[in-house]
């Protein structure tokens, strides 16, 4: 199915980046989400859970090390030369490297960013909740794939169940281990080295870098200087911009007109009844998730968004919900893999009710707001959305 603007290669898994990377895959992509309902409440953590146990020894994965955040992504469409990694080992502020495969691959029929990782190490550049759990690794180092909550949970791929894996004309059955978001927003799934290796993706073509006393737009203009030929660096999840309350512009171009109000309301309108489709964002793909609704009916304002909710989080000034006025955005935390993520976005119409695509098995349907893990609410500034979506789309 096409995915339009969803990124490229640049932020490729954590804010964006779409580039052709090999045969039957192209460098990660962006999904989405949609909550379950409110009251799913304690029952999510057991999602992190592994689906059961393997052959495996204890000893097969090492335990959890020091956890680092990844704060860049470098991606290329091939290996990563050794030298070029060995320099960025070394350089001032790296507290930590990841090499990694990466692509853009199939995973139970939806196109979604792919990794192929070293459980033993990768796992300490993941969210605590997913990083702690021996069991979810110990199954993706015996050949499981984990998923990321939002694809099991609101996309429904069901823990255990066998899941085609891999390029568009070659796949491989794979048993989904685990839900476990990986706390980058780009990558939906993840597997072994080994089996990477097996299903012919890249080898070592991205890492993660964790520069915590860095800024990472400088760090990454830095490392421009020395990237390989089409290889793209990118920031790993920028963090939202929490104003102080009183700051955000009433006029003057900062935010949307009354007439653009209007037309995202009626345009959101238009998709009542359409089917909750993970990653679906047009007609095309027969339905919509939260974000790719969201997209839709912004962009008959004439107002571009990025793909995903967590992005589109950063399209203009994130303000209390109690501010909140129609036309506004509504935003979610909901994954308890990756605590603080941003996982679930609605439009908010006025007297408590909000227009949102919510998870598989629902349609797209006004609701009553509910407040559990929410975040606030986003005054869209078209300059801001424009400025963000730019930066993704490459």
């Amino acid at each position: 199915m096409g995915k339009p603007n969803r990124r490229v290669l640049p932020t490729i898994i954590g804010v964006s980046v779409l580039t052709t990377l090999a045969a039957n895959v192209a460098v990660l992509v962006a999904h989405d989400d949609g909550p379950k309902s409110a009251q799913a409440g304690e029952k999510r953590a057991r999602y992190v859970a592994a689906s059961g146990s393997t052959d495996l020894s204890p000893t097969a994965v090492a335990p959890q090390g020091k956890r680092l955040s990844p704060h860049v992504l470098v991606a290329a469409p091939s290996a990563l030369p050794a030298d070029f990694v060995r320099k960025v080992r070394g350089a001032k502020g790296v507290q930590g490297v990841e090499v990694v495969d990466a692509v853009q691959g199939m995973v139970a029929g939806k196109r979604v960013g792919l990794m192929g990782v070293n459980p033993s190490t990768f796992r300490n550049y993941t969210p605590k909740p997913t990083a702690k759990s021996d069991a979810l690794w110990r199954n993706v180092a015996s050949g499981d794939v984990a998923i990321s909550f939002t694809m099991g949970s609101d996309g429904g791929v069901k823990l255990g169940s066998q899941v085609p894996v891999g390029g568009k004309q070659h796949q491989s059955q794979l048993r989904v281990g685990a839900y476990a978001t990986m706390g980058v927003s780009d990558v939906d799934a993840v597997i072994s080295h080994t089996t990477a290796q097996a299903l012919g993706m890249p080898t070592g073509n991205a890492m993660l870098i964790s520069v915590p006393k860095s800024e990472p737009k400088a760090f990454i203009k830095k490392l421009r200087k020395v990237l390989p030929k089409q290889a793209k660096a990118v920031a790993v999840n920028p963090e939202i911009d929490f104003p102080k309350a009183g700051n955000v512009p009433a006029s003057n171009g900062q935010v949307m007109t009354a007439g653009q109000v209007q037309t995202v309301i009626k345009a959101a309108y238009t998709r009542l009844g359409w089917p909750y489709v993970w990653g679906g964002e047009s007609e095309a793909e027969g339905g919509y998730d939260c974000s790719g609704l969201m997209q839709y009916a912004f962009a008959k304002a004439g107002i571009r968004l990025p793909r995903v909710a967590a992005d589109q989080a950063r399209a203009g000034w994130v303000i209390p919900y109690g501010k909140a006025e129609p036309g506004d955005m509504l935003i979610w935390a909901n994954d308890p893999t990756a605590p603080g993520y941003i996982s679930h976005i609605a439009l908010y119409l006025g007297k408590g009710k909000m227009l949102a695509a919510p998870r598989t098995g629902t349609v797209v349907q006004v609701q009553n707001v509910y407040t559990r893990n929410m975040r606030g609410a986003v005054r869209v500034s078209p300059k801001m959305a424009a400025k963000v979506a730019g930066a993704i789309s490459g």
